[in-house]
């Protein structure tokens, strides 16, 4: 058995990439997306094709308006590739929302739901997609709204730290995606490490932690880890209740042999030690200040949206260009 297979026994393994047409050898059950690797894509020549159906797409709805047809055509763009590995899955795939709307909730949810009606003209129901939002305030609370108003399951993306993990929970999202690798890339840096082994791993240390409040505690919010370094993360965290991985890394646990020892359950999640509940409902403030004083996920965080904010400004810019 290849640690792939044997990673699938504990956990719903996610493939993390724009690249449809590397997802279908490692038979992930769902797939994410955001603008990196959306813009790393298209920068394929295989991939130009769905440039071409966004922009006729655009000016065939967007009237005249050069500046509703830029914005028409990357939302259908994302969704275009969101559909194309749809086809390729049995489970959802997450399409992210424009980063420059990580500080305004209502916009958040306007672009969710027009995300959602793209995909439905495509035949496809919104059980099926994941909307990915940033996990600022403005952003979990349109997801909260989303949820529960709309029946529109989101993902909350570049979640760092645990008062993000803890609002998200009370929040009834549908996922969370705290991102292992990045945290593992600040505390390199910021304590002058090279390495760390896999159990002391800070983003590995950051996902159990929130992996075992959710369990002890009832929280039906799916946990993902997502942005890995190596595989001794992912070893670290089998049995998390869903793991999104890049294509290079599933290649490496499909050709490794062995069984897979499950770190994660929700029975060793009851037995270890118990985690104080605590609470950020209608709680900004406090939401804020919890942020605030946890350096790493503070920073991360808003460079995480910049960078997003970056790739799509580039993805728009390749999209103009043919407009």
């Amino acid at each position: 058995m290849s640690y792939l297979e044997s990673l699938k026994q504990y956990t719903a393994v996610v493939s993390d990439s724009g690249d449809f047409e590397s997802i279908d050898a490692y038979k992930p059950q769902d797939a994410t997306t955001n603008p990196s690797l959306i813009l790393a894509a298209v920068k394929q020549e295989k991939y130009a094709r769905l440039i071409d159906v966004a922009i006729k797409y655009a000016k065939e709805h967007a009237g005249n308006d050069k500046q509703k047809q830029l914005d028409l055509a990357c939302d259908r763009l994302l969704v275009e590739f969101g559909v194309e590995i749809l086809k390729i899955i049995p489970g959802r795939v997450s399409t992210e929302v424009d980063a420059q709307l990580s500080f305004d909730k209502e916009a958040t949810k306007a672009k969710a739901k027009q995300l959602i009606a793209l995909y439905k003209e495509q035949g496809i129901a919104k059980e099926r997609v994941l909307i990915k939002i940033a996990s600022t305030w403005a952003g979990i609370q349109a997801a909260r709204e989303l949820e529960a108003e709309d029946d529109i399951h989101c993902n909350l993306t570049l979640l760092f730290g645990f008062g993000q993990a803890v609002a998200c929970a009370e929040a009834k999202v549908t996922l969370i995606s705290p991102f292992v690798g990045r945290i593992l890339d600040w505390y390199k840096k910021a304590e002058g490490r090279d390495s760390y082994p896999g159990h002391e791993d800070p983003g590995v240390k950051s996902v159990s932690k929130i992996y075992n409040y959710y369990k002890q505690h009832g929280y039906k919010t799916i946990v993902m880890g997502a942005s890995f370094r190596n595989i001794d993360e992912i070893v670290e965290l089998a049995g998390c209740d869903f793991l999104t991985i890049a294509p290079a890394l599933l290649e490496e646990l499909k050709s490794k042999k062995g069984n897979l020892e499950r770190k994660l359950s929700p029975e060793s999640a009851k037995a270890a030690a118990q985690q104080e509940k605590v609470s950020f409902v209608d709680n900004e403030a406090s939401f804020a200040w919890e942020l605030f004083n946890e350096p790493m996920a503070f920073e991360k965080l808003h460079e995480g949206i910049r960078s997003f904010d970056k790739a799509n400004k580039d993805l728009r810019a390749i999209v103009e260009k043919k407009l």
